[in-house]
């Protein structure tokens, strides 16, 4: 099984990656995560540093593919998970899409692309080309990390847009939305009645996840000092059950922009104005019986 964890800049798509890794590797599965951000950190809290990435040892090899190993480019990370950064071009030169293409490339020339149950690309934010969205020409499944906010609802959105034109050249699928940092979901909610997809959890904003990534570590390995992190954990497992059984999945069909803006703005305004309206209320309520 391969996914493709995409999202908005930012919106923490290599936390929920390292941990979701680790959670499908607690259910027995032989997990391989690609990271695919030129500054290369998918990984970090997994192996607690900053791998070689594989443009890194192809340059250093002179791009003799034969004269690479598997131990040269996947390492092992927390829980038995293997790791490899694809890394990227330089700021403002060559394509990011291309370097994940000759990624996939030298580990099937390795036959490391076949020795795992799930393979996991996570995939930098804000995708604006064809170039970063070739992770998901590999991909079964597609999960779109988001918040309550427009900002990351609109990069989903995009992010939908972008499943349904590769989905039309071969069978990829949205498993659905990862709500993270989220204490609300109204938003999430009123976006997935109009562009209907699963949502897979929503993880409340939680200090603890942000200190594992201060430290290098995942929610999983603090929780090995601190028992009462794995409840935290079981946000983590539940969306790998989920993607263990094999769901059927979606082609979304996207909102216009502009679609999307009125949908979200005038729920947002609309609300806002009840509040407002019910806080004007109270308000009076109170002088009256003040009066009285």
């Amino acid at each position: 099984m391969k996914l493709a964890v995409y999202g908005k800049g930012g919106i923490g798509k290599s936390t929920v990656s390292c941990n979701l890794s680790i959670a499908l590797a607690r259910r027995g599965k032989k997990v391989l995560q690609i990271g695919c951000d030129p500054k290369h950190d998918s990984t970090f809290t997994l192996t607690g540093f900053l791998i070689p990435t594989i443009i890194d040892t192809l340059q250093a090899k002179d791009y003799h593919y034969e004269d690479i190993w598997p131990e040269d480019v996947i390492y092992k990370g927390y829980g038995g998970v293997s790791c490899v950064e694809a890394g990227g071009p330089p700021a403002g030169a060559g394509c990011g899409g291309y370097v994940v293409g000759e990624t996939v490339k030298l580990l099937k020339e390795l036959n490391a692309f076949y020795e795992y149950d799930v393979i996991l690309f996570d995939v930098l934010g804000d995708v604006v080309c064809g170039g970063f969205a070739a992770p998901l020409n590999y991909a079964d499944y597609c999960l779109i990390v988001t918040d309550n906010g427009f900002d990351a609802l609109f990069a989903a959105n995009r992010i939908g847009a972008s499943i349904r034109e590769k989905s039309r050249s071969h069978p990829l699928r949205c498993a659905g939305l990862i709500g993270n940092r989220s204490s609300q979901r109204d938003l999430i909610d009123k976006y997935v009645e109009h562009c209907p997809m699963p949502i897979l959890e929503v993880l409340p904003l939680i200090e603890d996840i942000r200190i594992s990534r201060v430290k290098a570590q995942t929610i999983f390995e603090l929780a090995e000092s601190n028992p009462e992190l794995e409840e935290v954990c079981d946000f983590y497992l539940n969306i790998g059950d989920q993607i263990l059984s094999g769901p059927e999945g979606v082609v979304p069909k996207e909102l216009m922009d502009r679609e999307l803006f009125s949908l979200l703005s005038d729920y947002y305004l609309n609300k806002t104005s009840q509040g407002e309206a019910e806080a004007e209320k109270e308000t009076q309520n109170e002088t009256d019986f003040l009066m009285v």
